[in-house]
């Protein structure tokens, strides 16, 4: 079996045995190790998809006696990268002797709350509606997975036989059922009917595999996995034309991007109607295979198979009428093509809910698609926040998968209705929507923050994605944005370089922001230049890089922007990083001061054009800000040091004690000021804030 398996096709031999070595004879950490590694490969199981466990001997507390207790994945949890605070730990005989007090399947609910009774650590995860499963088989090590090729299988229409073709003898096979501990009782009828087998296909839902060691676990899970994966490339090859062949030929890599850039602030708009959406956008060759076929029109209503898939994906997505060619350069025009699909899809959404739902059933969720298809184009998604909808367009991914491979054995087939609605609209679903940690006050909304490559911009852009936002990083020296990114976890943050003196840089960038999440709602412009000179010294070269840095960039910046708020219409705000000189007259300051007046003042005039959208447009004043900040570096400093008579080290002293409060300032305190503008002051535009610690002479009233 060693030998099989490090020729795998399938999954990489990712078992390491000298990391494996090193955790000794800890089960629970091998078999944390074992998921970990099994849930890295999106097609074994998506992000937050499948379970794993393995039990243990361990002493009562109570009684000092030996027990046997089960460690299994906690709800909401991801075993790709799983943890022990992300286990539950039960009592194996307590958990088995519910089957004492169990109903039938309309006490699936209740008994949920009896899996509370067995637990054994205290410190255990919630445990999850698929514990029975894992509790009432008697391995020592069990993997529960969504690998493509076996929802494939699972999803054929004539499962069973296929599930006998493959595997003969050595696998069982149960047919649908929604999960809960009626299915725990019967994987543990199956293994009493089919004594000897190796794992269990459960129709249209997924795979169990177990073993005595989690290397022996993990080892059987992958040769299933492979088994299933050669059988379906066998008929695949054999089939020929998959999905029926090409119907549209895609759009070549540029302009399918450029289409996108065009298209998602108004497809974002669309889906936000009832909650602001973060978009994700795929084009490669899986998703346009599917996309481009014959056997799309036929495939997508169907809806997807697996709970795990529709719960992320909704039960079908939307698919475009728009020709791979159409002009989408005049936004009002599309947008009147695109609503009427929109207002047919939360229609038929509408109608399948109440058709499905029951007394108790939660309120009807956003009727809005998450799956969006563009033939010839790409696939978008939208939800709630960009890890969602990376995952959602991933979990689309593996449905396009289980269709390609269900159409190759014979025909794919999806859950019935009234099944989906079921497990979308399960109560114990919602109760674990609702303990959902609160959003933050930016959490779907994304900001571009020029000058984000250090100082003040880079505080900036931490502060909005600590309070929730997605940030784009612009600056002109990619190290120093490379480097900024790297701070941020993953789909938090993106970067883009950015020279603002070039209204086809400022374009890329947008394009940037728009197809890695779908538009933009915050613009910070807080790149900036400081020359202090006086009259005589300066340069015309002074004066035209401050104004064009400053005030173009602050224009083109706007004027861009203005164009992606209408597409989206949610409204926005945009962010001036100007300075107290602009409001006080002082020495050798002649371009800096205007160049500040100047971004000030525009302030003002976007204010009053562009609230009919919605857009509210400030200013924050920095003075001061020494400590941190990239001005501060050169000759700047220099020379406001020179025009108050001390050296460069006593200038974060002076201006403490020139201002009221006698404070340093720093980029987070500036931070801090852009943040009270875009998440709390939602009434207010044409308006500064100074962030100076009190400087009389800047007083704007």
């Amino acid at each position: 079996m060693e030998q099989t398996v490090k020729n795998f096709k399938y999954v990489d031999y990712l078992w390491d045995e000298v990391k494996a070595a090193s955790l000794g004879d800890n089960q629970v950490e091998l078999f944390l190790y074992r998921s970990n590694i099994l849930g890295s490969d999106l097609r074994i199981t998506n992000y937050g998809g499948g379970n794993t466990s393995c039990k243990t001997i361990e002493t009562d507390p109570l009684t000092n006696e030996q027990v046997e207790v089960m460690w299994v994945k906690g709800s909401g949890g991801d075993i790709g990268t799983l943890t022990r605070s992300g286990i539950a730990g039960l009592y194996t005989k307590r958990l088995r002797d519910l089957k004492n007090v169990y109903q039938g399947l309309h006490d699936e609910d209740r008994m949920v709350g009896l899996f509370n009774h067995c637990i054994y650590d205290l410190d255990s995860k919630a445990p999850s509606i698929d514990t029975p499963l894992h509790g009432l088989l008697p391995f020592a090590h069990i993997d529960h997975l969504h690998p493509d090729a076996l929802i494939a299988v699972a999803a054929a229409k004539d499962s069973e036989q296929v599930t006998k073709e493959i595997w003969g003898d050595t696998m069982g096979w149960v047919p649908w059922q929604k999960p809960g501990f009626d299915l725990g009782l019967q994987l543990e009828k199956c293994l009493e009917d089919n004594p000897g087998i190796r794992g269990i296909v459960l129709g249209s839902h997924g795979l169990f595999t177990w073993g005595d060691t989690s290397y022996e676990c993990y080892m059987n899970s992958l040769e299933v996995i492979e088994m299933a994966s050669e059988y379906i490339t066998k008929k695949i090859k054999e089939k020929g034309n998959v999905f029926g062949g090409q119907k549209v030929e895609s759009l070549p890599k540029q302009e399918r991007l450029e289409k996108a850039a065009q298209i998602m602030p108004l497809l974002r708009g669309l889906c936000s109607s009832e909650n602001r959406m973060i978009g994700h956008f795929s084009d490669t060759d899986v998703v346009m295979e599917y996309i481009n076929s014959h056997d799309l029109e036929r495939l997508a209503p169907m809806g997807t198979s697996c709970p795990d898939h529709f719960l992320r994906t909704k039960i079908q997505p939307l698919v475009l009428d728009l020709d791979k060619n159409e002009d989408l350069s005049n936004s009002k025009a599309v947008l009147e093509k695109l609503k009427p699909a929109f207002e047919a899809y939360r229609q038929e959404y509408a109608n399948y809910y109440n058709t499905c739902k029951k007394d108790n059933s939660p309120a009807m969720r956003d009727a809005n698609p998450v799956i969006i298809i563009y033939p010839g184009v790409g696939m978008f998604s939208f939800s709630k926040d960009k890890q969602t909808t990376r995952v959602a367009s991933e979990f689309y991914i593996n449905a396009i998968n289980v269709m390609r491979g269900a159409e190759a054995i014979s025909a794919y087939t999806s859950l019935p209705r009234q099944e989906a609605f079921d497990i979308e609209y399960w109560l114990l679903e919602e109760a674990k929507l609702q303990r959902m940690p609160k959003e933050k006050p930016l959490s779907r909304k994304v900001a571009l923050v020029t000058g984000a490559g250090g100082g003040i911009g880079k505080a900036i852009a931490d502060k909005l994605a600590a309070e929730g936002a997605n940030v784009v990083l612009t600056d002109i020296n990619e190290d120093s944005l490379k480097e900024a990114n790297a701070t941020y976890k993953r789909d938090v943050a993106t970067y883009a370089i950015c020279d603002v003196t070039s209204t086809e840089s400022i374009e890329s960038a947008y394009k940037k922001a728009v197809i890695e999440f779908g538009g933009v709602d915050i613009i910070v412009h807080s790149a900036g230049l400081a020359i202090s000179k006086p009259l005589e010294e300066t340069t015309d070269k002074d004066w035209n890089i401050l104004q064009s840095i400053l005030v173009k960039g602050q224009f083109d910046l706007a004027k861009q922007f203005a164009a992606i708020v209408r597409k989206q219409g949610l409204g926005g705000d945009y962010i001036a990083i100007a300075s107290k000189n602009g409001l006080v007259a002082g020495p050798n300051n002649v371009a800096y001061g205007t160049a500040k007046a100047a971004q000030q003042h525009m302030v003002r005039l976007l204010a009053a054009e562009l609230a009919k959208d919605k857009v509210r447009v400030n200013t924050v004043n920095p003075d001061g800000v020494i400590v941190g900040s990239k001005i501060w570096e050169g000759a700047w400093a220099e020379g406001r040091a020179k025009a108050n008579g001390i050296t460069v080290e006593e200038l974060p002293a002076f201006y403490a004690k020139r201002n009221l409060l006698h404070e340093i300032i720093t980029p987070d305190d500036i931070a801090n000021g852009v943040f009270s503008f875009v998440g709390l002051l939602d009434k207010s535009t044409g308006n500064i804030i100074n962030v100076d610690g009190g400087m009389a002479n800047a007083f704007v009233r």
